[in-house]
C-alpha cells in the first residue's frame, strides 16, 4: 500500500509494527462485510465508536464489528452515569474522521479510549486506518499505548 494514511504515519513515528489491508474495491460497507472482504475473523476486526456523556465529555470505544456496545457498561468504564452515541453528522467535527473511516489513532483531540477486553484474546486486532477502504493490524497493547487506552468489558 503506497498511500499512507495519517494513522500509518503516526504508527511509523512511534515505531509500532503494523500490517495494512485494502478493501477499497470490495464493495464492503458493514464491519462484518469488511472482515469478510479481508478474509479475517470478525471477532478480531474492531469498530471505533464515539459517545458523549451528560457531562458533555466525549469517549471512544472499540468493539468487535459483529458486536453491539453496551451503553451501561461503557458508561461505567468511564465513570459516567450514561453515555450515548453521537449523531453521525457530528462525527467529522468531533473526530476529524468520516463514518466508515473512524480510527482511534489521530483524532482531532485526544479522548479517553476504551477497548473491549476481547481484544486481549488476540495477538493483533484490525481497525480502520483512518480512511474508508484501509485497515491496520496492530497488537492490542501497542494500540493501548499509543492512544492511552484501557481494556474493559463493553459488549452484550
Amino acid at each position: 500500500m503506497t498511500d499512507k494514511t495519517n494513522v500509518m504515519r503516526i504508527l511509523d513515528k512511534a515505531k509500532i509494527k503494523y500490517k495494512t489491508y485494502d478493501y477499497t474495491n470490495s464493495g464492503a460497507i458493514s464491519g462484518v462485510e469488511v472482515a469478510t472482504a479481508m478474509g479475517q475473523n470478525p471477532s478480531q476486526v474492531f469498530k471505533t465508536l464515539i459517545t458523549q456523556a451528560k457531562s458533555r465529555e466525549y469517549y471512544v470505544f472499540m468493539i468487535p464489528v459483529k458486536k453491539e456496545l453496551d451503553l451501561k457498561k461503557a458508561a461505567r468504564s468511564v465513570n459516567e452515569k450514561a453515555v450515548s452515541m453521537i449523531p453521525q453528522k457530528e462525527l467529522l467535527s468531533v473526530s476529524g474522521y468520516i463514518h466508515g473511516g473512524c480510527s482511534p489513532i489521530g483524532m482531532k483531540k485526544s479522548y479517553k479510549t476504551c477497548i473491549d477486553s476481547s481484544a486481549l484474546s488476540f495477538d493483533t486486532i484490525i481497525f480502520s486506518a483512518g480512511k474508508i477502504g484501509k485497515q491496520v493490524e496492530v497488537s492490542p497493547n501497542d494500540l493501548k499505548m499509543i492512544v492511552n487506552a484501557g481494556f474493559y468489558d463493553l459488549i452484550y
